[in-house]
C-alpha cells in the first residue's frame, strides 16, 4: 500500500510541475484570493464566472467548464492553453502537494484520496517503467477537452513517468495561395476558405526521415486542402467585386467579417446609455466594442450575442461583469435594445422584456475608452480571447445611440463613421428605399411604407426643402426636444404654454424620470378636447381637467402650477382647478429630456396618462418657472417641425426679432440696441407708484408686473430703503435674480462708500459689485482687507437671453451659481467679514459709472433685470425704486 501511496504522488507532482514549466511562460496577474466556498446563492452577485453549485447551510462554489482550470481565489476560471497561475501561487501548490505526501503515512487510503489535487478537464495516459538513474522525461502531452494541444518538456531525476504517444503524429500543414485581387487603394484582399470543402490528404514520403514519433514510429504528414476564394474586403462606401462601385449606406447590413468604426466615446467613463434597432441573422456576433486599449486588456464594454442570447459584458479594471438576457432575440426580426450602466451597475432591456440587473467586480467604477467605437465587429482589437464570441455581427443595424448621441451611419463629414469595412445596404429595410436628406431618419409607418422624420429647419417628403422656422407648427409625427427639468423644479413649479390646437387629443409637454415609462413624471396634454395635466411625485398620479373643452383653430393659454403636493391648472380665464397629489412625497425630479409636441416613442409616455397621441397644432410660447424658453433657439433637436402660417414668417421686424402674441407681433432689437424697438412711443417708463386722486383711484397705468430695460448709459434705478440696506450692509448676502444682456460688459448690481471728489478714493472702501466682463459673470467685493474677485467662466450670458444667477457671500466666502449649473467660490483677504456701503443699492447701472465704481466698470448692461430677491425672502420691487434714471419697460 505504501509502494501505491508513492506512485500516486509522484504522478501528482509531475503533473502539476509539467503544466507550470509551460503555463509559466504566460503568467497571469496575481489576484486576490478569495475562500474556495462562499456564502450566499448562485445567481444574482455571486463572483461565479462560469459555473456555480450550490452546497449546504446557505453556501455555493464555483467551477469551470471543460478547458479551464478553477483559479485559487475560487472563482475565475483560466483556459489551460492561454493563461496560467502566477509564479507565487505555483509555489503555493507545490508546498500543498509536499505537504500532503509528508502526512500520507499517517492517514488512511480513503482520506490520502481525498487529498489528491487535480486539473478539471485534463486527462493523462501514464506509462510506468522501472526507476532509471538520470531518466529524462522527455515530452508530455496534455489531451483537453475543446483545447488547441499544448507540449510539455520537463526534466526529472526520478522514476522515469512517460506518457506515450500514439504510433503516428499528425502535423496539420495549411496550404493558402497568395491573394492577387486588385480591391483599390482602400480595399483589401484576403483569402477565404469554406471549410465544409476542408479535404484530409495523408503524404507519405519515404525521403523525409524526420518524420518519426518518440519512440520510432514513422509519422504521417496530414495536410488540409480545401476550397479558397480570392475576395475584396471594400470599405465603408465602397461595393462591387473590385470596390469598383460607390455605395451609400444608410441602414448598414454587417456580413459577418465586417465592422464600422466611429470615435472614440467620450463623457462615458461613469455613465453609459444605449439604445440599439438591430435584426440578426446568427445567434452569434459581435453588436458594440471599446475600450482602453486595442488588445481589451484593461477596461473594456461588450455587447455580443452569445447563442441568441444578449450579453452586456463590462470591466472597470477589477474584474468582468455580466448581465445576460433572458429571452433570445428574434432571428430575422427588428429587436430593440436599451443598455444602461452606471458605475458598477448595469441593466439591459430586449424588445421591451423584463429588465436584467447585473454589476461588475472589484473597487473600480470608471472605464477608460481610448480605442474606436466598434460596431458590428471586433475591428482591429485583438485580445478576443476574453469574450466567449469572436466573429462579427451578421444581420442589420438601423439605430444606434449612445448618451443621447444619434450616430449617422455613412463616412464623416455625411455621417459619424471613421472607418468601416465589408458593409452592405440593408434591403430587408422598408427604409432603404426612402433617402432621407439632410441628416433625415426614416420611420416605418406598416405596411411597405416609410416616411421621412426630418430635423429642425427642414421639410418634405424626403426633408429637401429648408424652411425659415419661426413659430412651429406640429403634424402629428413631431416633437422637439430639451433638457429635463431635472432638480430645477424639486419643489415647486411654474409653467404657462400658449398654443393653437387642430386635434382634439395631443400630448403637448412630458417630462420623466426613467426611460422604461417608471417614476416621477409630469404630463400636459389634450384629451377630447380638455386640457389636462398629470404629474406623479412617485406615490401615484394626480390628474387636473379643464371644466370646458378647448376651441380648435384659437389661441390658448394653459398655465400650471405646482408647489408639493398641490397643483392647479387655468386655461384662458376659466377658474383654476386644483388638486393634491397621493401619499406623502413632494419633490419632483426628472432626469430625462423633456418633449413637446410628442415624442420618439410611445413606450417613453407613463401608462397613466389618458392619451399617447400627438399634438397637432401650433406652440407659441412657453414660460417655464418664470423663464422663457426659446422654443426653437433652446432646442436640442426635433423632427417634422413646420411653420405655424404666423406673420412673423414675413420677417416684419427686419433684422430684428419678431416675437408673436398669439396673431399680433412686437420687434426685439438686435443686440446692443436699447428695449424695445423700434419707436420710442412703444416706451413705457418706470416711475414710482402713481398718485392717487382724492376718491383714490389710480389715474396712470399699473406697473406691479412691469420689468425693466436698462440702455446701457445713464440708466439705472436707486434703492436706498432700510428694507433693502439692511440686507445689502451685512455679515451674509444671498442675491437671486434673473436677467437678460445683450452687451458684453456691464454693471448688474453695485453698493459701495460714497466719497469727496476732491480726495484719494481709499483702495480698501467697502463695496459690492455684481456684472458682466466680456461676456462672463463677475462678483468682485472689498470687506475693508482687500479686494476679492470672483469670475464664473462656465458659460458666457451676453446672449440675449434669460439666465437666472445666485451670488452669496458669506462673511469672507462668496460663491457664483449661474441657471443651476456648477458652482464656483473665493475668499477674500484679511480677517474683516462686513460689508459697510453707504451708498444704497444700484441696479443695472449707476451715475457717473466710471468714478463710482473707481473704473472697474465704464457702463450699464444692456438688457432687462427681473426676480431681484434678497436673502431669499425680500422680492426687491424694480417697478417702484427710490429713483429711476432712463428705464423702459421691458419686452418680453
Amino acid at each position: 500500500m505504501a509502494g501505491l501511496r508513492y506512485i500516486c504522488w509522484l504522478f501528482v507532482i509531475l503533473g502539476y510541475l509539467s503544466v507550470v514549466l509551460v503555463l509559466a511562460q504566460n503568467p497571469v496577474e496575481e489576484k486576490t484570493t478569495f475562500e474556495a466556498a462562499f456564502q450566499g446563492r448562485c445567481g444574482h452577485g455571486s463572483p461565479c464566472e462560469q459555473l456555480c453549485y450550490e452546497l449546504h447551510d446557505g453556501m455555493y462554489e464555483c467551477d469551470c467548464r471543460d478547458g479551464y482550470i478553477l483559479h485559487k481565489n475560487g472563482y475565475s476560471c483560466a483556459e489551460l492553453n492561454s493563461t496560467s497561475p502566477s509564479t507565487s501561487e505555483l509555489g503555493d501548490l507545490v508546498d500543498e502537494v509536499e505537504s500532503d505526501e509528508a502526512n500520507a503515512d499517517n492517514a488512511d487510503d480513503e482520506d490520502a484520496v481525498e487529498d489528491i489535487l487535480y486539473i478539471r478537464g485534463a486527462t493523462f495516459t501514464i506509462h510506468l517503467d522501472a526507476p532509471a538513474e538520470n531518466s529524462t522525461v522527455n515530452t508530455t502531452k496534455i489531451n483537453e477537452a475543446n483545447a488547441d494541444r499544448i507540449e510539455l518538456h520537463a526534466t526529472s531525476q526520478g522514476p522515469n513517468l512517460e506518457q506515450k504517444l500514439p504510433s503516428t503524429m499528425e502535423s496539420i500543414v495549411s496550404t493558402e495561395p497568395a491573394c492577387s485581387l486588385d480591391c483599390g487603394p482602400a480595399g483589401n484582399c484576403y483569402i477565404e476558405q469554406s471549410r465544409g470543402d476542408e479535404v484530409d490528404v495523408v503524404i507519405e514520403d519515404d525521403d523525409d526521415d524526420g518524420a518519426v514519433d518518440l519512440e520510432g514510429n514513422t509519422v504521417n504528414l496530414r495536410r488540409k486542402q480545401g476550397t479558397f476564394r480570392q475576395r475584396c474586403q471594400c470599405p465603408l462606401g465602397r461595393g462591387g467585386d473590385r470596390c469598383q462601385l460607390e455605395a451609400e449606406v444608410r441602414s448598414p447590413r454587417f456580413t459577418g467579417s465586417g465592422w464600422l468604426a466611429f470615435p472614440a466615446l467620450r463623457a462615458a467613463y461613469k455613465h453609459v446609455q444605449l439604445e440599439l434597432e438591430f435584426r440578426p441573422e446568427a445567434w452569434d456576433g459581435v453588436l458594440l466594442l471599446a475600450g482602453e486599449r486595442d488588445d481589451l486588456q484593461g477596461d473594456f464594454m461588450a455587447l455580443i450575442l452569445h447563442h441568441g442570447f444578449i450579453e452586456f459584458r463590462f470591466d472597470c479594471g477589477s474584474g468582468v461583469g455580466t448581465v445576460r438576457s433572458t429571452e433570445t432575440v428574434k432571428l430575422n426580426e427588428w429587436n430593440t435594445l436599451s443598455v444602461y450602466r452606471h458605475r458598477w451597475d448595469a441593466w439591459i432591456q430586449l424588445n421591451q422584456e423584463k429588465r436584467v440587473e447585473g454589476r461588475s467586480k472589484g473597487l473600480f467604477s470608471r472605464i477608460t475608452f481610448r480605442e474606436p467605437l466598434f460596431v458590428g465587429g471586433p475591428g482591429n482589437t485583438t485580445g478576443l480571447e476574453r469574450l466567449p464570441v469572436r466573429t462579427g455581427f451578421k444581420g442589420c443595424i438601423r439605430h444606434l445611440e449612445a448618451n443621447e448621441h444619434h450616430y449617422r451611419f455613412p463616412l464623416a463629414p455625411q455621417g459619424d463613421a471613421a472607418n468601416g469595412f465589408d458593409i452592405e445596404e440593408c434591403t430587408a429595410d422598408r427604409c432603404s428605399k426612402v433617402p432621407c436628406s439632410h441628416g433625415g431618419k426614416c420611420l416605418t409607418t406598416g405596411g411597405d411604407t416609410a416616411v421621412c422624420l426630418c430635423p429642425l429647419g427642414y421639410t418634405g417628403d424626403l426633408c429637401e426643402t429648408r424652411v425659415d422656422l419661426q413659430v412651429p407648427s406640429f403634424n402629428g409625427s413631431s416633437y422637439l426636444r430639451y433638457p429635463g427639468l431635472a432638480d430645477t423644479s424639486l419643489s415647486w413649479l411654474e409653467l404657462s404654454v400658449t398654443l393653437k390646437p387642430t386635434a382634439l387629443d395631443g400630448v403637448i409637454l412630458y417630462n420623466g424620470h426613467h426611460s422604461d415609462a417608471t417614476g416621477d413624471f409630469i404630463a400636459l396634454y389634450l384629451s377630447s378636447g380638455h386640457v389636462q395635466f398629470t404629474f406623479d411625485l412617485g406615490t401615484g398620479p394626480a390628474t387636473l381637467r379643464s371644466e370646458n373643452p378647448i376651441r380648435l383653430g384659437e389661441w390658448v393659454e394653459v398655465r400650471v402650477s405646482r408647489t408639493g403636493r398641490l397643483a392647479s391648472l387655468e386655461v384662458e380665464d376659466d377658474p383654476a382647478q386644483e388638486i393634491l397629489a397621493p401619499g406623502a412625497f413632494t419633490q419632483l425630479s426628472l432626469p430625462l429630456n423633456l418633449y413637446l409636441g410628442g415624442a420618439p416613442s410611445y413606450d417613453m409616455y407613463s401608462p397613466k396618462m389618458k392619451t399617447t397621441a400627438s399634438f397637432v397644432g401650433c406652440i407659441q410660447t412657453i414660460v417655464l418657472n418664470n423663464r422663457e424658453v426659446g422654443i426653437l433657439a433652446e432646442a436640442l433637436g426635433g423632427v417634422n417641425v413646420g411653420n405655424c402660417g404666423h406673420a412673423c414668417e414675413a420677417r416684419p421686424c427686419g433684422d430684428a426679432e419678431c416675437r408673436p402674441l398669439r396673431e399680433r407681433f412686437t420687434c426685439r432689437c438686435r443686440p446692443g440696441v436699447p428695449h424695445p424697438c423700434p419707436a420710442p412711443d412703444d416706451y413705457t417708463p418706470l416711475v414710482p407708484p402713481p398718485a392717487r386722486t382724492s376718491n383714490n383711484a389710480v389715474t396712470s397705468v399699473r406697473y406691479e408686473r412691469a420689468v425693466p430695460s436698462f440702455t446701457g448709459s445713464e440708466s439705472y434705478l436707486h434703492y436706498n430703503d432700510a428694507d433693502t440696506m439692511k440686507r445689502i450692509i451685512s455679515y451674509r448676502v444671498d442675491i437671486n435674480m434673473r436677467f437678460r444682456a445683450s452687451s458684453s460688459s456691464g454693471l448688474l448690481l453695485w453698493s459701495g462708500r460714497q466719497s469727496d471728489p476732491q480726495e484719494q478714493r481709499d483702495e480698501n472702501d467697502d463695496f459690492l459689485a455684481l456684472g458682466l466682463d466680456h461676456g462672463y459673470l463677475t462678483l468682485a467685493y472689498n470687506l475693508g482687507s482687500g479686494e476679492a474677485v470672483l469670475r464664473y467662466n462656465l458659460t458666457r450670458l451676453d446672449d440675449d437671453l434669460w439666465h437666472r444667477i445666485r451670488a452669496v457671500r458669506n462673511e469672507q466666502w462668496a460663491s457664483l451659481v449661474v441657471d443651476s449649473g456648477t458652482g464656483v467660490s473665493a475668499s477674500s483677504p484679511g480677517q474683516l467679514r462686513q460689508l459697510n456701503t453707504d451708498t444704497g443699492l444700484y441696479v443695472g447701472g449707476a451715475p457717473d459709472v466710471v468714478r463710482t465704481t473707481g473704473g472697474r466698470y465704464t457702463k450699464g448692461i444692456v438688457g432687462c433685470i427681473s426676480d431681484l430677491v434678497l436673502d431669499s425672502d425680500f422680492s426687491v420691487a424694480l417697478s417702484s425704486p427710490a429713483q429711476a434714471t432712463n428705464t423702459h419697460s421691458c419686452i418680453p
